[in-house]
């Protein structure tokens, strides 16, 4: 689709304000309705823009109208379709800087909502699915002129594979992502858990067709019929070619959502943010200024392919009643922010889908760190430094599987110990058992199983030499010469916990 089709339908009543030939013949990609002042992180190239221009007072004059249409030409975008209701025009100031950056510039009454606009394009974009000659298709043209006009209304999946289905009477079908998730199904179609959902199509227990997009090995969604198919192969593929269509649009929509999570990442990474400032980049994201929040850090092997950010994202899209923004954080991590619920006793359940997130990638280690609730926004950095100490425990606790760690898990000395990076435990342990940590000698090692057995069996003497088959008097000689080569009484209870800590960090 291009410029000039816009222009050439009626029904929107657009006026081309400024661009010449050559601009109005540029492909069109997408829209995306925003009032920043300025917008170019949240752009794609080749998009539309439409603004109510909201951003802009006859005060600003040039300024802000410059800010906002370089933006747009730094974006790449294919032309500014600007709302006369606010301000009753387009403000010259904006025409004038749309002509010296080259960027196209439409002025859209106050009777022509962005609604229509948008579907327009799409509409346009996609197809429509009646004009094709019919002997190319299987499915009825009555029912091809119906889904072209739900995608255009952006209807809900369970209503399009609803009325997909229905000239078929409605046989039972999932849209399902590939670790299981159910994202729509037909009437007739019972409740799938998603756990027995990944095993059936790990298992290739029924008929499972791929549905073309954008995504990686975690968020891969397929239709699927348990059992045999009740429809005609190419019917089937249809369906799967419109349920793309639809699919394409929620990309799209994923992928702004991307943006602004990394914006409000960025807040939360660089320490305590201005309050303004988090509570705009909240409300970007989609996540209301008042929580309870969790964050959460997770890793998918080196990733180096990025697919950290899918995998997390699908596992937190598992719970839909808890809204979030996954992005990475400025260094490169994966992380989300999560307004989890008030009741949710201080556990975001992250590991029920975990197992199936990796069972997509299984020779790719998937670890995860969740932060205790934080109920303030400026308390979000500090609930980052707990996911990111958890998942470190995560990836200590089971370096090559998968495991989600949180820090209400963090309830023994030594899950908390496993967080600390590996070359400070080793530094510690070092320090603390002295010459027994090299355990380079028969009788070092001799005292250090000594250590561990005595320590194990709560300082018992008797249970320690019992445990051993020594007599209690070697027991006293060895804890004596233990005590004499670390400088710490195993009679004293912080002694204790210094030397339980140093075993447990070797």
């Amino acid at each position: 689709m291009h410029v000039q089709d816009l222009l050439q339908l009626a029904s929107l009543d657009l006026t081309l304000l400024w661009g010449d030939d050559p601009l109005l013949t540029r492909e069109v990609s997408g829209v995306t309705a925003t009032d920043l002042e300025d917008p170019a992180r949240f752009l794609q190239p080749g998009e539309l823009v439409l603004s109510g221009l909201v951003w802009w007072t006859p005060d600003d004059g040039r300024r802000k109208a410059d800010r906002f249409v370089s933006a747009l030409c730094s974006a790449g975008a294919t032309a500014l379709l600007a709302g006369e209701e606010t301000h009753g025009t387009v403000p010259d100031a904006l025409v004038d800087a749309c002509r010296e950056r080259g960027v196209v510039l439409l002025a859209v009454p106050a009777h022509t909502t962005f609604r229509a606009i948008t579907e327009a394009v799409y509409l346009r974009q996609w197809g429509d699915l009646s004009r094709r000659p019919t002997e190319h298709h299987a499915l009825p043209e009555n029912v091809r002129t119906e889904l072209a006009g739900l995608l255009a209304e952006d209807a809900a999946p369970d209503t399009l594979l609803d009325r997909a289905f229905a000239h078929l009477g409605g046989p039972p079908c999932y849209l399902v992502t590939a670790t299981g998730r159910v994202i729509a199904r037909t009437p007739a179609a019972p409740h799938l858990p998603a756990g027995q959902a990944a095993r059936e199509l790990t298992a290739a227990a029924g008929t499972a067709l791929r549905i073309d997009g954008e995504a990686g090995p975690y968020d891969g969604w397929q239709l699927y019929l348990r059992g045999a198919a009740e429809a005609p192969p190419r019917v089937l593929h249809e369906i799967a070619e419109v349920m793309a269509q639809y699919r394409h649009r929620v990309e799209r929509r994923q992928a702004a959502e991307r943006r602004a999570a990394d914006a409000l990442l960025a807040l939360v990474g660089s320490g305590p943010a201005d309050g303004a400032a988090l509570e705009a980049a909240l409300h970007a994201a989609g996540l209301p200024a008042t929580g309870p929040y969790q964050v959460v850090v997770a890793t998918a092997g080196d990733d180096e392919d990025g697919q950290a950010v899918r995998a997390l994202a699908e596992a937190l899209r598992h719970s839909p009643g808890e809204p979030f923004a996954a992005g990475r954080l400025p260094g490169g991590e994966a992380a989300a922010v999560v307004r989890v619920h008030p009741a949710a006793e201080d556990r975001l359940p992250l590991g029920e889908p975990w197992p199936d997130v990796h069972a997509c990638r299984p020779r790719t280690p998937l670890h995860a760190g969740v932060s205790g609730p934080v109920h303030a926004a400026g308390d979000l950095d500090s609930a980052l430094h707990q996911a990111r100490y958890a998942h470190a425990a995560a990836r200590a606790g089971d370096p090559d599987g998968a495991r989600v760690t949180s820090v209400a898990d963090l309830s023994t000395l030594g899950a908390l110990l496993a967080g600390v990076p590996a070359d400070v435990r080793t530094a510690f342990s070092s320090r603390v058992l002295g010459p027994l940590a090299r355990a380079g000698s028969a009788s070092h090692r001799m005292l250090l199983e000594t250590l561990e057995v005595f320590l194990a069996h709560h300082g018992s003497w008797a249970r320690t030499a019992e445990t051993l088959h020594l007599h209690v008097n070697t027991v006293h000689y060895r804890i004596q010469r233990i005590e004499t080569l670390t400088g710490r009484e195993l009679s004293r209870l912080d002694h204790k916990l210094d030397l339980q800590a140093a075993l447990l960090c070797r």
